[in-house]
């Protein structure tokens, strides 16, 4: 019999790895559905931001092909997800490792990074409530990020 305690690491570790089912499959809305009840830190601000700029971030960024996804495989590894029962929190932090393969691009490793997630404890679920995505190592993501889209919201949110 699972203890109460197994149950809330497997559910934060199922919001984790929804977002990169999500993603893949080229759902952004409900990858940024994740997050509504979050604060974000995003690449393109110095501010906290909603899962509304998420999701335009992503639709402007992310690159869909034909067959609806952004044909990657974003992997989730070395979950370590800390609970307090009693306060109904939890925080994780993860490495994530981004795998394409297009027409035009060999499978390949594109990008590598880390989340630190928190999570709150609501109405018998647990929930999204901050996210901070770093990246450690970037490869060849031409087919994956429309670069020049975030770089030049990045810019603008800086002057």
């Amino acid at each position: 019999m699972e203890t109460q305690s197994q149950i809330n690491t497997m559910e934060i570790a199922n919001l984790l790895y929804k977002y990169c089912e999500f993603i893949d499959s080229g759902d952004l809305v409900s990858a940024s559905l994740l997050f509504r009840h979050a604060k974000l830190k995003l690449i393109t601000s110095n501010e906290l931001q909603d899962y509304k700029a998420m999701l335009a971030l992503l639709q402007q960024a992310i690159v869909i092909y034909s067959n609806g996804t952004p044909r990657t495989k974003h992997v989730l590894s070395n979950p370590i997800i800390h609970i307090d029962e009693e306060k109904g929190t939890a925080s994780s932090q993860s490495y994530y490792t981004v795998f394409q393969a297009t027409e035009s691009i060999p499978l390949q490793v594109i990008a590598t990074g880390r989340y630190f997630d928190k999570f709150e404890y609501i109405e018998g679920h647990w929930r999204f409530s901050y996210r901070e995505s770093q990246s450690d190592m970037l490869g060849n993501i031409s087919g994956h990020i429309r670069l020049d889209e975030v770089l030049s919201k990045q810019l603008n949110t800086q002057n």
